[in-house]
């Protein structure tokens, strides 16, 4: 395939694996242009110091390597995590909400290098390929974005192990068969997808799962840990304070031991079809359950009541992309709002893959005991006044009844 336009550098985001290292092949011989490479840590457990080692053995002369994992948490998971935003009701959006970030990483390199073009490792069936780019345009309109498997003919393992062997880069012998199912990971979570889990018929194997035990033989005994909210964000596990990154891993760790945060889903992509994929989110999972722990009594039931109708449409903004689209920074400022009286202590208890709320407590409540009580309350609720409110409710009902002569 002949190259379709003047392309004088490019950003690649790198992971140095066989795919990004074959598109770097692929976009020197097809653009014939300068190559940068971009790696961020967001917490994929994987050592970088391979993906430098690549780069260098490519002769790639500007190469980055970032550890953006306190950012990553800060200002990407736990904006998300106010809104309690879930999407199709179960996926904490853990692939979804890295995307903008590396999107925006690589147009501030390209800006910074004279590069007038990005390049990704997306496919074109996939999700990523639209967060990557929206998320790009939205932050550059005139940055170019190269797409190598829209654009290329290796369209099978075989191709890309044979184009891999023609320029000389080194194919691990695990990656010459074909992959059991593709991971994605980072520091909120671990989706993996394709080949054997193609079938929504069959359970994934337990293999599958590398972030957590099997709940089944996850301890018999539960543990239960506290976790201390400020304006809405987690800021203290059992009473230490702990950075946004310290604190996710460190609920990640805790999560995963009792097997909390698995999921077996089948998805609506934003391109059209379906998908299933086998996610672990422990960390997240008990975040969640907690700051809707502590919501319960610091937000007013009407803000708790548009939050959850709202919430819906700014997780699917999130899984489509759509992060730096001002409906999404709309709802945020809503969200952000709504969060500034929500801080306090919550308890949980760990156990056999449930993270359970069993108590909460804040110096900004809405609860009140003396109201709620069933013994003497003192005066602080006069029961009568149900009544008429009882009966304005009912008034509509009972003409509309009438009305119908039923």
């Amino acid at each position: 395939m002949a190259k379709t336009e003047a392309i004088r550098k490019v950003v690649l985001a790198y992971s140095g694996g066989l795919d990004t290292s074959v598109i770097l092949a692929w976009l020197r011989e097809h653009y014939a242009c300068e190559i940068v490479t971009f790696t961020a840590d967001l917490g994929q457990g994987e050592e970088l110091a391979p993906a430098r080692e690549r780069a260098e053995q490519f002769g790639v002369q500007e190469i980055f390597i970032e550890d953006l994992r306190e950012v990553f948490v800060r200002d990407y998971v736990f904006p998300m995590l106010r809104a309690n935003a879930v999407y199709e009701g179960q996926y904490l959006l853990g692939t979804a909400i890295a995307r903008p970030l590396i999107a925006k990483r690589l147009v501030e390199i390209a800006e910074e290098v004279g590069a007038d073009a990005i390049a990704h490792g997306a496919t074109g069936k996939g999700n990523d390929q639209i967060r990557f780019e929206l998320s790009a345009y939205a932050l550059n309109p005139d940055i170019k974005v190269i797409a190598p498997w829209r654009e290329w003919d290796l369209t099978s393992r075989t191709k890309l192990i044979e184009f891999a062997e023609h320029h000389q880069i080194t194919v691990p012998k695990d990656k010459r068969g074909e992959a059991p199912f593709s991971v994605d990971a980072n520091l909120l979570h671990t989706s993996s997808e394709g080949k054997i889990l193609e079938d929504p018929a069959k359970p994934a194997p337990d293999f599958v799962y590398s972030r957590s035990v099997d709940p089944l033989a996850a301890p018999d005994e539960p543990q239960e840990i506290e976790i201390t909210f400020k304006g809405g964000d987690a800021v203290a596990l059992n009473g230490e304070a702990l950075s946004p990154a310290c604190l996710l891993a460190a609920l990640n760790d805790l999560g995963g031991r009792h097997g909390i945060g698995r999921l077996d889903l089948v998805e609506n992509r934003f391109i059209g079809m379906k998908s299933r994929g086998i996610y672990e989110t422990p960390g997240g999972t008990i975040l969640l359950a907690a700051h809707r722990g502590i919501e319960s009594i610091t937000l007013d039931r009407g803000a708790m009541h548009l939050k959850d109708e709202l919430m819906p449409r700014y997780a699917a903004l999130v899984y489509n992309g759509l992060w730096f689209s001002p409906e999404r920074e709309m709802l945020q400022a809503a969200m952000d709002h709504s969060q500034r009286f929500v801080e306090g202590d919550v308890r949980l208890r760990l156990y056999k893959g449930q993270a359970q709320v069993i108590a909460r407590k804040s110096g900004k409540s809405l609860y009140s005991e003396a109201q709620v009580t069933f013994e003497d309350d003192a005066g602080a609720y006069d029961q009568k006044h149900a009544q008429g409110f009882i009966h304005l409710n009912a008034l509509r009902l009972k003409l509309l009844q009438r009305q119908r002569g039923e």
